[in-house]
């Protein structure tokens, strides 16, 4: 696995929780364990969230969610005052550059100043972190670095909030980094595509040997389905909202009429996935995406992974977040329900907690 990426400082021998705030949803998440010996779940919440307030900047707005995550995390039971935090992907901007195979410290030096290059703002406004990934699949004389960006404003107003609440921010990680820690399988030879399908937006990653090696966020998820339902059908959102988790893209429920209204906006979504397999297949030849992961509501519209194989014609499966985790039983009837919404939280809490 790719080494500890933070774009705050990570110190080791932290006891810590992890914290994502998504789009309509909070989610809190404290293992203990390390990647070595399997990670063991001592402390998880979860808790839905007015989309307005979770996007809000105004001061009422930050005042409530600063309210629900105390909330979510007093329920609980985490104690420790230490988190990581994500951020969201159409907040960042993550790429992976390759640079001559040369000694870290000359390494460290070139990207300092070239980082201009690399980031589609000014670097005075931008919080930039980067971690070697290793050797180039492609060219054995480069090295392949992962490169992570976002615009300070952003970065230290959710900091702010964060430590305004009484918690100590110890890393700040982005969504397509922490998931690709937890949803990547152990031991595939091939690449992978995670598909992480939320309610405004869908983040796309290409891992390969346990790194994230192409990383895209597209607009559209959940609500661009509501939408298309609504519109199609002649229904209200939150009667489109259930048809589409409940029967999902299955032609033999409502007379396939739920597939046909969303069949425009779906054939959309299936040709990024495709151009994403076939950018990645071009610049890394000989390596094949062995696989779609799905996450996210991708994981629970019904027949959402049956439609994207025949797309991509790649074989596709719901991603399990919670592969690497041992749950205590009196958590899994809980989880049972939001369980595939966890992939960004847990791999923020499986990041070490030692000095890397």
């Amino acid at each position: 696995m790719y080494n500890c990426f933070s774009m705050s400082l990570f110190k080791g021998g932290y006891d810590f929780f992890a914290l994502d705030i998504g789009t309509s949803s909070l989610r809190v998440v404290q293992l203990q364990g390390s990647e070595k010996t399997g990670w063991n779940l001592t402390g998880y919440g979860y808790a839905s969230v007015d989309p307005h307030v979770a996007q809000s900047s105004s001061e009422d707005g930050k005042r409530k969610l600063g309210e629900a995550i105390m909330t979510v995390i007093g329920q609980s039971g985490i104690k420790t005052k230490n988190v990581a935090i994500s951020l969201p992907a159409n907040k960042t901007f993550t790429t992976v550059i390759e640079v001559p195979n040369q000694p870290l410290p000359e390494v460290q030096k070139l990207i300092k100043y070239q980082l201009d290059q690399y980031v589609p703002m000014a670097i005075d406004d931008a919080k930039v972190n980067w971690a070697v990934l290793g050797i180039s699949p492609r060219d054995g004389t480069k090295l392949e670095v992962l490169i992570s960006s976002v615009a300070k404003s952003y970065g230290e107003d959710r900091m702010e909030l964060i430590e305004g609440l009484g918690l100590n921010v110890i890393a700040e990680e982005p969504d397509p980094v922490a998931m690709t820690r937890s949803l990547y399988p152990v031991g595939v030879p091939d690449a992978r595509l995670i598909v992480d399908f939320g309610e405004a937006s869908t983040d796309l990653v290409v891992t390969f040997d346990g790194a994230p090696r192409l990383v895209r966020s597209i607009p559209g998820g959940l609500m661009s389905l509501i939408k298309a339902a609504s519109q199609n059908l002649g229904i209200k959102d939150d009667q489109a909202r259930q048809f589409i988790l409940k029967f999902g893209l299955a032609q033999d429920k409502l007379e396939g009429q739920v597939v046909r209204a969303l069949e425009s906006t779906l054939d959309n979504f299936a040709a990024e996935l495709v151009k994403s397999i076939k950018f990645f297949q071009t610049k890394y030849t000989g390596v094949t995406v062995g696989g779609v992961l799905l996450s996210g509501f991708a994981g629970a519209i019904p027949m959402m992974s049956q439609y994207v194989e025949t797309k991509t014609s790649v074989q596709t499966t719901q991603g399990n977040p919670w592969q690497r985790v041992n749950v205590p039983k009196q958590y899994q009837d809980q989880l049972l329900p939001v369980a595939a919404e966890f992939a960004v939280v847990i791999g923020l809490a499986e990041r070490n907690n030692l000095s890397d």
